[in-house]
């Protein structure tokens, strides 16, 4: 919430522990995202693509995830990333 900017080289995971089903909403957040939600098999469940700034409707996981990973608007079509894909990444202990 609150960043102004994220560039093509910045992302945000957030992890779930236990996984369950997630849902994010953007009041507090002034730009766009692509919020990529990771199922517990380490694939893409789905994308809520460029998401509405300060919007306060809710945007749910397809299923429990693992993860939720936000990377700046239109990105993750410009990478070719889909629902289906692996998705591996390594926490801090």
């Amino acid at each position: 919430m609150f960043r102004t900017e994220l560039g093509d080289d910045e992302a945000m995971l957030f992890p779930s522990y236990p996984p369950e089903q997630r849902s994010f909403w953007m009041k507090n957040t002034p730009l766009s995202l692509d919020i990529i939600f990771i199922g517990t098999d380490g694939r893409i469940s789905n994308i809520a693509a460029n998401t509405v700034p300060y919007s306060l409707e809710s945007v749910p996981s397809k299923g429990i995830a693992s993860a939720v990973f936000e990377v700046r608007a239109g990105l993750s079509e410009e990478l070719g990333i889909k629902p289906g894909d692996l998705v591996t990444y390594k926490l801090p202990e």
